[in-house]
């Protein structure tokens, strides 16, 4: 019997609710349908201070950067959802990778990702969604094509968080398809 491919599933929101934090959980019940093992990490709980070069000079590097770290590379694939902020990305995730990208190990280095991201505004988090696949393939991922966003997404779920429309959950589905069969090659 094969050995499950590993996802680590992160947001960038840590808001109760999140938009991005249910869409995370559609795909998470994909990648786990697919018989994949995913871990689902709330970056919030890392405790990681802002980064400051002189902070981590003198304190080295936070415990929470190490354990995210670890978690990177005992993961095969990463599946991140990217809210956006004033068309930005968000301070939590970019903080998140910042620090994480400081451990001597190079942990994004061969792993295989894919983003989503949803938003309440008519883009669905486009622009935030393009930011982190081009900061995750500047940190040696290969990053699966694709823009999976859900706009108006305060309109998109039922009351047990599943998508409401048929096209937004075939888009999810194809996103998640194609992280796993990229993270199986790549580690054939």
């Amino acid at each position: 019997m094969a050995t499950p491919t590993r996802i680590l599933a992160f947001c960038g929101s840590s808001r109760r609710g999140s938009l991005n934090g249910k869409f995370l959980a559609v795909a998470v019940g994909e990648a786990r349908g697919l018989g994949c093992e995913v871990t689902v990490l709330d970056l919030a709980t890392l405790g990681l201070p802002l980064y400051n070069g002189d902070l981590e000079d003198e304190a080295g590097l936070p415990a929470g950067a190490q354990r995210f770290a670890d978690l990177v590379s005992s993961h095969r694939g990463l599946l991140v959802a990217s809210p956006e902020y004033n068309s930005m990305l968000t301070p939590l995730l970019k903080n998140a990778l910042d620090w994480c990208s400081r451990v001597d190990s190079d942990p994004f280095e061969g792993r295989v990702a894919a983003v989503i991201s949803a938003s309440p505004g008519p883009f669905g988090g486009v622009r935030s969604l393009v930011q982190v696949q081009q900061l995750l393939s500047k940190l040696g991922c290969l990053v699966v094509p694709g823009q999976c966003v859900l706009p108006a997404a305060r309109k998109a779920f039922d009351a047990e968080g599943r998508l409401l429309s048929e096209h937004s959950l075939k888009s999810v589905k194809a996103l998640v398809a194609r992280l796993v069969a990229t993270a199986n090659q790549v580690s054939a």
